[in-house]
């Protein structure tokens, strides 16, 4: 069987700096045309003028023959000046604020404190239309970490949106029945991004046979329900759910330790797994929109006017894949089978 789809656009990536980011850029350029590419660096990105040379470091990195474009983001944090907001609104190739409540998840340390810190900076960006990329977790250690979505969206998200009626929000890839109600009920002004491995996995996945650090990610993995929300609500054709795959790479030794960091390494099969989800429900028919056509629409950019083609073939991802200097990365479905794959051309 195939599948052709016009060319998928991811909504949240990352990419790492340096020799990381030229061990895995490839993977994602080799499938889509865009990514917003995440700002969570050490130090992070927090100026046009910083975002702007990451981007030149992404396009250096990327092979000769790549059609890619990364849509560069900032790192909002307590300092961030209202007249950075301009700065980026008139520059090409920049795209949104990324939100980050501070120590919600990697690199995260140096995020918002306190939104009223930066209530001067979302007037701005609520003026200049530019969009708020939100990571939507509380962060108070006395909270479960399995309520954290759903306390956010309840105590600080509904707050921000109606003290801010007019400014663009996308909530990045949620994991909760309540998180999809929230945008459902919400206005035209109001997104989200669905991953492939929350459309995927539910928790038992980190603990099958012992601890599987390899499926730590944050937002972690919710109950089945909740992955059952979410694959409807990627497969039901409402215009404000998309693609962001949210891989994010860390260095083997970084996952498999007594402290190890979050995030699932999608990117060399994120596509394939996409459609693995999409087919599990019978709804390949609505997977190119999914992935092609709604981020688009939401942030106001063309579509793509290019086209893979998608196989069933089944195939063994590789247990891992050569990560920066003298290190490895694991990829999600290391040394398993795949079930769709990225037609080659002729």
């Amino acid at each position: 069987m195939q599948l052709q789809i016009t060319r998928p656009d991811d909504w949240h990536l990352h990419l790492r700096d340096g020799a990381a980011l030229a061990s895995v850029v490839s993977a994602s350029a080799r499938c889509f045309a865009r990514a917003i590419i995440m700002p969570n660096l050490k130090p992070p990105v927090t100026t046009v003028a910083q975002a702007l040379a990451y981007r030149q470091r992404i396009l250096a990195a990327l092979p000769p023959e790549a059609d890619f474009q990364p849509l560069m983001t900032l790192y909002l944090t307590d300092n961030t000046a209202p007249q950075e907001i301009e700065i980026l609104a008139k520059t090409p190739g920049m795209l949104g604020v990324k939100y980050y409540p501070a120590g919600a998840t990697t690199n995260a340390d140096a995020g918002v404190t306190d939104l009223r810190k930066v209530w001067g900076v979302l007037e701005a960006m609520q003026s200049y239309e530019v969009p708020l990329l939100i990571h939507g977790e509380v962060t108070a250690a006395s909270i479960d970490i399995f309520d954290r979505e759903y306390l956010f969206v309840r105590h600080v998200l509904d707050p921000l949106l109606e003290a801010f009626p007019c400014l663009r929000v996308t909530l990045e890839h949620i994991t909760t029945t309540e998180a999809v109600d929230f945008v459902l009920a919400g206005e035209s002004r109001l997104a989200a991004s669905i991953t492939a491995h929350h459309l995927l996995l539910n928790r038992n996945a980190i603990f099958q046979g012992g601890i599987r650090p390899h499926y730590y990610c944050l937002p972690v993995l919710k109950r089945e329900i909740h992955r059952q929300a979410l694959l409807e609500a990627a497969t039901s054709g409402h215009p404000r759910f998309f693609a962001g795959t949210d891989s994010a790479p860390h260095a083997r030794q970084h996952k498999e330790c007594a402290c190890g960091c979050a995030g699932l390494y999608t990117a060399p099969a994120a596509l394939e797994l996409y459609a693995e989800a999409f087919n599990s429900l019978e709804a390949l028919d609505k997977l190119e929109a999914f992935v092609s056509f709604r981020g688009a629409d939401f942030y106001r950019l063309p579509r793509n006017s290019g086209s893979l083609t998608l196989e069933q073939r089944d195939w063994m991802m590789p247990e891992h894949f050569n990560f920066a200097e003298h290190e490895e990365v694991i990829p999600l479905r290391a040394g398993q089978t795949i079930h769709w794959q990225l037609a080659v051309p002729a």
